[in-house]
């Protein structure tokens, strides 16, 4: 879970979203634009960043629209040549790191891009006095340097195999992000970059409005205003796209499939790392319990909020890697076992009091479950695996509330909560699971600890013997099933649906495999310089 895009969702309110001006999305890809039809869009997101900052975490993964990284994942989630000429080169023993830069890119307000801005991203990301909830992910960098204007080179520490794909990292410049706070500056919510569109606006709870920059270093995108409208509420999402007032948007799948017989939408699907899981605080008596969570892991019915809820778009969820990923565990599906799971609490000396809820030594089997509000998907997931819950005699009491209600209660409280990063597993799982990291905002928020675990993740991404890191992965997959400090639920497809006006010089709009973060980089728009109106 991204901490900060995820808790400025929350500052999204509805009377906020329906107050969208009429300007921006009144003529979805017409008077919104600065020209003829097809040369401007508006899709509506669920979620917002709180900050537009490489420094501070926003375009970490890519697609950032206003920045570049070094790289960029294509269609395929391969990776290419960005702000570099070419993929790095490699030393033998996987310690450094050699990129060639472009030459002649400019930043947006007109100043070069040079080799100095690289090195002071990097460098500010890993100081400890950013506020970069996700500096870990670059625990192994040690140093980078420039040299010359058109050329950095990185050192690490240990060999970390995914580093290439860290470099997908927007860069900062210098001269405007080095000379003010850079958590507090202006350059937070007003930022400079390198990218195909440049931010003209941003009505926080609102919408982020941005402007083709006619001097892009990859050619100026035919999209010449593209607008995001943030409606944080599903059904105001469909209501507002069925209107005309959207040109897209990302939808349930209850909300997706009424518009499976529109003519002139198309629907979208993305592939996703996105799961859906519950926090068991170890700090909590009852979720603490590892009984407790070892019986709530195979009382589940995972299967069937696949098909109820999802309606099928998605697939049972064990821990945070897919199940059609090459590096999952196989072997460590949990069936649905509701038999298994009163036993394992008889067992433990969890017995069914008078009212069929569950108690030992005084202490009811009973503890809340926060899901964010206005939030269908994770409402019903909540609700479904209460409902799962009761049957082995475990009450949970579903209530919904806004990240500024739940955070501050999750070291005790379970939370709804989703995640996942593609690529790597030292992405999706690290962040989740290391002990260190414990109650850090959103990483790792069931204060889960386990040193098995621990010691696995380290292995992991301090080598990069496929044979070593596949080994370590599947030591993290199999711990999670003798201790679940989490219950997983689902991994999610994406749903979008889309006018269909406009198409890309690959043959139609595409989606990648997708982060839990979605909407804002991700979507049918992940390429939006790339697309041109339908003729």
């Amino acid at each position: 879970m991204t901490a900060r895009s995820i808790r400025g969702a929350a500052a999204a309110t509805l009377a906020g979203t329906l107050a969208f001006t009429a300007a921006a999305c009144s003529t979805p890809g017409g008077a919104a634009g600065s020209g003829g039809p097809g040369d401007s869009a508006v899709v509506g997101i669920a979620y917002e960043p709180e900050s537009l900052s490489p420094l501070l975490g926003y375009g970490k993964d890519g697609n950032s629209k206003i920045f570049d990284g070094l790289l960029a994942f294509d269609a395929d989630m391969k990776l290419r040549p960005a702000l570099a000429t070419a993929l790095p080169k490699i030393s033998a023993d996987g310690l450094t790191y050699s990129y060639e830069l472009r030459k002649g890119v400019k930043f947006s307000d007109g100043r070069p891009f040079t080799a100095k801005d690289v090195v002071f991203t990097y460098r500010t990301v890993l100081d400890p006095k950013t506020n970069n909830a996700s500096r870990t992910e670059l625990d192994a960098l040690r140093d980078v340097r420039a040299e010359g204007d058109h050329r950095v080179v990185f050192t690490l520490k240990y060999p970390y195999a995914p580093f290439a794909q860290r470099t997908v990292l927007a860069i900062a410049p210098e001269h405007i992000a080095g000379h003010q706070d850079v958590n507090t500056g202006p350059f937070t919510t007003r930022p400079v970059g390198t990218g195909p569109y440049v931010l003209t606006g941003w009505s926080k709870g609102e919408k982020l409005t941005f402007q083709a920059n006619p001097d892009y270093w990859g050619g100026a995108p035919a999209v010449k205003k593209f607008t995001m409208a943030i409606i944080k509420d599903d059904d105001v999402r469909a209501t507002r796209l069925r209107a005309g007032d959207l040109d897209g948007a990302i939808l349930p799948p209850a909300l997706a499939a009424g518009f499976a017989h529109d003519k002139g939408r198309k629907t979208h699907a993305a592939r996703t790392y996105d799961y859906r899981t519950v926090t068991l605080p170890t700090h909590h008596p009852v979720t603490g319990d590892t009984a407790v969570r070892r019986a709530l892991d195979i009382a589940v019915d995972r299967q069937a909020m696949v098909d109820r809820i999802l309606e099928g778009a998605g697939k049972p969820a064990y821990g945070p890697v897919p199940t059609d990923s090459p590096w999952f565990a196989k072997g460590t599906e949990r069936r649905h076992d509701l038999a298994g799971a009163r036993k394992i609490l008889d067992e433990a000396g969890w017995k069914p009091g008078p009212d069929g809820v569950r108690v030992r030594n005084g202490v009811r089997a009973s503890f809340p479950l926060w899901y964010l509000t206005g939030d269908k998907l994770r409402q019903d997931h909540a609700l479904a695996y209460a409902s799962d819950a009761k049957k082995a005699g475990i009450e949970i009491k579903a209530q919904a509330g806004t990240w500024e209600v739940i955070e501050p209660r999750m070291k005790t409280d379970a939370v709804l909560a989703g995640g996942g990063s593609p690529g790597d597993p030292d992405f999706d799982q690290y962040l989740l699971l290391t002990s260190s990291l414990a109650g850090d905002g959103f990483n790792n928020m069931a204060w889960y600890s386990d040193k098995t675990v621990d010691k696995a993740l380290e292995d992991g991404r301090r080598t990069n013997d496929p044979a070593a890191r596949r080994a370590a992965y599947d030591t993290v997959q199999r711990a999670l099933v003798k201790n679940p400090g989490y219950t997983f639920l689902t991994h999610i497809d994406h749903l979008y649906v889309v006018n269909d006006r406009w198409d890309t010089p690959s043959g139609g709009l595409t989606t990648q495999v997708e982060p839990h973060d979605h909407g804002l980089a991700s979507g049918p728009w992940w390429n939006v310089e790339s697309w041109k109106p339908k003729r």
